[in-house]
Parts: C-alpha cells; structure tokens; sequence
C-alpha cells in the first residue's frame, strides 16, 4: 500500500511539476546568490541590494490584472512554461554580460526587472496549476511537498550558488541557464490538465475577481495579509551580503550557507507537518508562529558568530514554513477555481510585497541606519504584527482546522 505521505506523487503529473517547481527555484537561488554577491562585493552598496528585490516586485505590481487573468483565461501550464523559459533567457544575458565584463547594476538591475516580469506570470499560474493536477483529497499533502520543493532549493541553491560563483559568475548564470531550461521541457511535458476558465469578456467585475474575493473571506485576507506584514518588516534575506562580508567574515561560500539556513529549517518544519498535519488549533498554531519568527530575527541580527547565526536563520525558516503551509491550504482550498488564478495573482503580490519589497525597505534602512539595527528592529515589528493581527483578526484566530 501506498505511503500516505507521498499520496500526491501517485499523480504522475504532479511528479512532473513538482521536479519543475524545484528545479525553477533551484535556479532562481544560484542567480540570487551570485547577483547579490558580485553587486555588493563590487559597490559595498547596501541601497543596491534594496534594489534589487524592488526591481522583480514592481512588475508583479503593475501586472496584477494580466498575470490572474493570464492564469485563468489561458492554459495554466503554457503561463508557467513560458515564464521559465523567459527566465532562463534572463539568466543567459547575466551570463554573457560576466563573461564580456560589462557586469553593471544598470544592466543586471534592468535584466531583472525583465525576470520580474516573467515570475509575475509565473507565480500565480504556478500556484493555480497544482490544484489541477491532484483531486482534493490528495491536495494537502500535495501542498507540503509543493512548499517543501521550494524550501529544499532554497537549501541547495544557494550552496551551489556559492560554490559556482567561487569558480566564476559566468559558471553559476550558465548553470541557472541550463536548469531552467530542463523545468521548461518538464513542464510542456505535463498532459494538458483539466481546467475551468474563467468567464468571457473583461468586464470590470472580471478584472477584479480576485481583490473582490479576498476581501470579502476574512479568514484569506487576515492569513496572507499578516505574512506579508510580518516578512516586509523583518526580511534579512537583503542584508545578509553585508552580513557575510563585513559582520561574520564567511565568504561567498559563507554567503550561500546563510541563505541555505531558512530552507534547512523549512524542510525540517514541512517533514513534521507531512507527517503530523495540523489537525486542530490551527489559527493559534499562526499567530504563535509568526512570532517566534519574529524573536528568530532578532536573534540573528544581534549575532556576530556564524553558528548563531545560521541557527537563528534555521530558525527564521521553520517558524516561516508553518504560516506558509497554513495560508496556502487555505487560499487553494477555499477558492473557486474559476477565480483562483486571479487570487493566486494578488496573493503574488503580497508575497512580493512581503519578499522582494521588503528587500527594498531593508537596503534603504540599512544605507541609512545599518543592517543590525534595520534586522533586529524588524523582528520587534513582526511579534508586534502577530499581536496586532490576532486582535483584528478574530475569525482567523479562532480557525481550527484546515479542511
């Protein structure tokens, strides 16, 4: 009899996109870990890395109609598909302007921004596809091996990041580049999946689909809105070249072990969620978590050794991972499928506010203030979200199970 918890690879096709979903992250953390790295190591210019995050937010942005309605109204494979293949274009311009020595932020920064694009369509046709692929009885499971396909790239990736890029950038963006293209083929491989699409015509009630659904399910709006708060304010991820440069002394490779220590604890926390799922007291099992993430944060910005730190960092993952599989069980769960693409769009802009916006506030802060004090005050900022949010958000707290 099959394992209970590998319910959802019974599902050739979700086997399939899950080896696509990790291999595309995959990707995305070495040319993460290189940028971040070459760009300071070549400016010691925190407001740099700030921008960087703002550049891949602002597309997600400005395109949060087209990328839902993209996921909704078109194939959800084809969106996911051609956005990798964007990305792994992306990757190789990187490549040949290291390779030329013409490597300037105007140029990577503007590459970027054309990578922004591309994971603005990608991220809510990705998150809507899953759903299309398992039935709903598999669907949870099918959740923590989609989060943990994320996390244990989010381990490896930026370990290969570092190590490549110790070779030579031009290795670490041509090895990006080939990756994405082999999640490319994986998923144009994926039979075409049954889907209900969305109304006809662009009517403004069309458009809006997916704002006008979270804001009326209170339970979906509290649960996003208070990652995105949580992770804009206490985000280290920006900050942590400058750690591993000037404050703990590791090196590049350094470098990638820090950015690998939230996956680490992320695959951790998920493996006991696979196999223990949170039956009962979920909303409080939330907001308890979100502030221990926030304590995590606190911890590492004030560290100055390295053990510490990635501990914390495990630490900051792990508490993470468990308001990430709790928000995602409930915005696929509760969402018709005819919007959920549209839903899955303004949830990618939370999660962009949350992540790449917040890496834009954490290189301003620390330009101006430093990064001890933009980190450490940051994680005070999360506890005191996770307070607020339990207050204001009664519903969510009061949730217990996730069906």
């Amino acid at each position: 009899m099959t394992d209970d918890r590998f319910a959802a690879f019974k599902h050739r096709s979700f086997a399939q996109y899950f080896s696509a979903r990790f291999l595309t992250s995959f990707a995305t953390q070495i040319v993460s870990v290189a940028v971040g790295w070459q760009i300071y190591d070549e400016t010691q210019n925190a407001l740099l890395l700030g921008l960087i995050g703002l550049v891949q937010f602002t597309p997600a942005l400005l395109l949060v109609i087209a990328t839902g309605l993209a996921a909704d109204k078109l194939g959800r494979r084809m969106v996911m598909g051609s956005s990798i293949i964007v990305e792994m274009i992306c990757a190789g311009a990187i490549f040949y302007l290291a390779v030329t020595n013409q490597f300037n932020p105007v140029w990577i920064l503007s590459l970027l921004c054309v990578f922004g694009v591309a994971r603005a369509f990608h991220n809510p046709a990705s998150s809507s596809l899953v759903v299309n692929l398992v039935p709903r009885r598999d669907f949870a499971n099918a959740v923590g091996w989609t989060t943990s396909s994320w996390q244990l790239a989010s381990i490896f990736g930026p370990v290969a990041g570092g190590l490549l890029y110790g070779l030579s950038g031009p290795i670490a963006y041509g090895t990006a580049g080939g990756i994405y293209a082999v999640a490319a083929m994986l998923i144009f491989s994926i039979p075409k999946p049954s889907q209900t699409f969305a109304e006809a015509g662009t009517a403004l009630s069309t458009l809006i689909g997916g704002f006008s659904y979270i804001w009326k399910e209170k339970i979906v709006l509290g649960a996003i809105s208070l990652d995105m708060f949580a992770v804009l304010l206490a985000g280290a991820v920006a900050l942590l070249p400058i750690y591993a440069r000037d404050i703990l002394e590791v090196g590049p490779v350094g470098l990638g072990l820090l950015r690998a220590a939230p996956g680490l604890g992320a695959v951790v926390m998920i493996t006991l969620l696979i196999a223990f799922p949170i039956k009962r007291h979920a909303g409080y099992i939330l907001f308890v978590t979100v502030g221990l993430f926030g304590v995590m944060t606190i911890i590492f910005g004030f560290s100055t050794v390295a053990w510490l730190s990635i501990l914390a960092l495990m630490g900051i993952g792990a508490f993470d991972m468990v308001s990430v599989y709790i928000r995602e069980i409930i915005l696929q769960l509760w969402t018709p499928d005819h919007v959920r693409g549209r839903v899955n769009a303004v949830n990618s802009i939370f999660l962009g506010a949350s992540n790449e916006l917040g890496e834009a506030r954490a290189g301003l802060m620390a330009a101006v203030y430093g990064a001890v004090f933009t980190v450490t005050a940051g994680g005070i900022a999360a506890v005191g979200v996770a307070a607020v949010w339990a207050k204001l958000f009664p519903r969510l707290r009061q949730t217990s199970t996730l069906n």
